[in-house]
């Protein structure tokens, strides 16, 4: 496998680790981002930029046309990974609809602890009226699932998906317990923005964040920049990884293969499931769990909450404090083991090991990671174009990870 880029010295161990990932833990293309103190110490990529359906990951072979759009006469699944090469990257996009948030509420446009319904009259139905902005971002309104699922073209639309989300009767009472809001928290957060700032989320991204510090992320993908992104697909882990094929505990299958449990109908709030490689997906403005980005993209965004990136630094000490301060802790009513959230952001704990206590990011169901570290000033980025079924914590991820806590000698 040839890795390409660079690590500044100590961080070889981040090297090490990501061409192992190749080697024994099924990485088909990918790469790894990271910043201290504002400085990209670990630039590196690899693999295909094209991932194909593995045949035990759906049972079939992948006989898709596999030509590169960029070159014709060249084989998908051998075009390269390349630098500025762009993936999908799930709910690794969380974090970035959540520094929205905060962002308003930084500057004072958006009050945390007003009710929802104060912003967004509509929402105040059906037992509502008592969720706070907050707890939109602590998973704890208590709308994860919609009682009719949206298809993918009505999840693409702002004001029929608004409308479904403000119309449901909560799953709890709002405030009074947890649960991820696998996709509604896209619709919950893409709404207030837009009632609170009159943009789309997508837009106040591409200029408030994105363009400040010339980040390679996209909430809602430009055609112009469609050619730069990979195909991505399922992928199993393999049969030899050092114990890595892990088995989920009973209770967690059991929730995940009941179609009646609120685990699998808020993953199945997007009914039938998304082609993920549709370019009408992926420009498509869905805050949950569409965000495009490079490693660096995401690296570097993590970058700007705790620090300055070439003179521009996004979130203030107090804001990077509401991100990490614990608002929820405990079983998740979705995900169905404990979990841990700050305001719009999972904090270091058994379902998302980051990089120690006072970390604060999101994971993408399958594979990427966000996160930033305070402490260390360290900001991490990994995407991949192979989603295996790791929901919080993929042990690709996690390899990665362990190197960089390595390279800092703890």
């Amino acid at each position: 496998m040839n890795v390409n880029g660079t690590v500044a010295e100590g961080f070889e161990p981040v090297r090490a680790a990501f061409l192992r990932n190749f080697e024994t833990l099924g990485d088909r293309g990918a790469a790894v981002a990271v910043y201290r103190d504002g400085r990209k110490v670990v630039d590196l990529w690899g693999g295909a930029k094209n991932a194909t359906v593995s045949a035990e990951a759906d049972g079939t072979a992948d006989t898709r046309d596999t030509r590169d759009a960029g070159d014709p006469g060249f084989p998908a699944d051998e075009a390269p990974w390349e630098h500025g090469t762009a993936q999908i990257v799930r709910s690794a996009t969380k974090g970035v609809a959540a520094a929205v948030l905060l962002l308003l509420a930084q500057r004072g446009e958006l009050d945390l602890d007003a009710p929802v319904g104060h912003y967004w009259p509509e929402f105040k139905a059906r037992g509502k009226e008592r969720a706070l902005v907050r707890h939109v971002l602590a998973h704890r309104a208590g709308v994860p699932v919609l009682d009719r699922p949206l298809t993918p073209a009505e999840a693409a639309d702002p004001d029929v998906a608004a409308a479904a989300v403000a119309a449901q009767t909560p799953a709890w009472e709002p405030g009074s317990d947890h649960g991820y809001h696998a996709q509604t928290y896209g619709w919950l957060t893409a709404e207030l923005v837009r009632r609170v700032t009159g943009r789309s989320i997508g837009t106040w991204i591409a200029e408030e964040i994105a363009g400040p510090l010339g980040l390679d992320l996209w909430v809602g993908l430009p055609d112009a920049e469609a050619g730069r992104v990979g195909r991505v697909a399922p992928i199993e882990a393999p049969a030899e990884g050092g114990g890595l094929r892990l088995r989920p505990k009973r209770a967690v299958s059991e929730a995940y293969a009941d179609p009646e449990s609120l685990t699998r109908r808020a993953f199945a709030a997007i009914t039938p499931q998304p082609d993920e490689n549709d370019p009408a997906y992926r420009a498509a403005v869905l805050p949950a769990s569409n965000g495009v980005a490079t490693a660096d993209g995401l690296a570097r965004f993590y970058a700007s909450l705790i620090g300055e990136v070439d003179g521009v630094r996004l979130f203030t000490p107090e804001s990077v404090a509401l991100a990490r301060a614990e608002q929820s802790a405990g079983p998740d009513r979705i995900l169905v083991v404990h979990t841990r959230f700050g305001l719009g952001y999972m904090l270091h704990g058994s379902a998302s090991p980051l990089l120690g206590d006072g970390s604060f990011g999101h994971p993408g169901r399958g594979g990427s990671l966000g996160f930033a570290d305070p402490g260390t000033g360290i900001a991490f980025g990994y995407v991949t174009n192979g989603f295996r079924k790791s929901v919080t914590a993929d042990p690709r991820a996690q390899a990665l990870v362990r190197a960089v806590r390595a390279a800092l000698g703890e």
